[in-house]
């Protein structure tokens, strides 16, 4: 491995870096897809929906509840789905333009810092935060599955925890490029045969006096 030192740069105090801007502060979306994502026409076609989708699932991470705001438009992408474009999806647009824009800085993990993650689920879908000394390390959700929509209060709450706490392995090189990132198979019921060192607390506010 080479390199030019005619094209390094040094002592920076930030740097571009597929589609992000990394300092010592932490994480920010590049103000250049930014201004890409203001531009955006209204999407007219599925192809449209699925380019702008595309475009904010790759920040999905600033985003919190990225997948409950995004349904409407996902909902459009179905085989035999007609393409009827409602003031739910007009909404669903106009917020998701509205969250990239103003995200905020995604701060950088420490590993000799405990985290602390937040997790919540609804029958629109499973949510969490992942934190450090009371800042964002990252958002992540997901619609439910078709099975999970019959879940109980306690199994769906379950799943949302389960969700939030799988582990990702990488995929090597020479594997089909089926995504850089693939979920571990763990049944998602067999925790209990599963050792960690976590600690489950419920977060007091004024809405839980009724959690289970």
């Amino acid at each position: 491995l080479y390199a030019k030192l005619s094209k390094c740069e040094f002592w920076l105090d930030e740097v571009k870096f597929l589609g992000h801007v990394i300092s010592a502060e932490g994480i920010v979306v590049d103000p250049a897809k930014v201004e890409s994502v203001l531009q955006w026409e209204r999407p007219r076609t599925v192809t449209d929906i699925q380019s702008f989708v595309g475009l904010a699932g790759y920040y999905r991470r600033f985003i919190e509840g990225f997948s409950k705001i995004v349904a409407p438009l996902t909902q459009l992408t179905r085989k035999e789905q007609p393409f009827i474009w409602i003031d739910a999806c007009e909404r669903s647009f106009d917020e998701l333009k509205r969250r990239l824009t103003t995200s905020h800085v995604l701060v950088l993990p420490d590993s000799s810092e405990p985290f602390d993650v937040y997790c919540d689920a609804s029958h629109q879908g499973l949510g969490c935060v992942l934190m450090q000394n009371k800042k964002v390390v990252a958002y992540a959700s997901r619609q439910l599955k078709n099975h999970e929509r019959n879940y109980p209060t306690h199994d769906l709450e379950l799943a949302a925890v389960v969700a939030c706490l799988t582990c990702q392995k990488a995929k090597v090189e020479h594997q089909k490029l089926s995504g850089l990132m693939q979920q571990i198979e763990i049944p998602e019921w067999k925790w209990d045969s599963i050792t960690m060192d976590f600690i489950v607390g419920l977060h007091r506010s004024a809405r839980n006096s009724d959690a289970i």
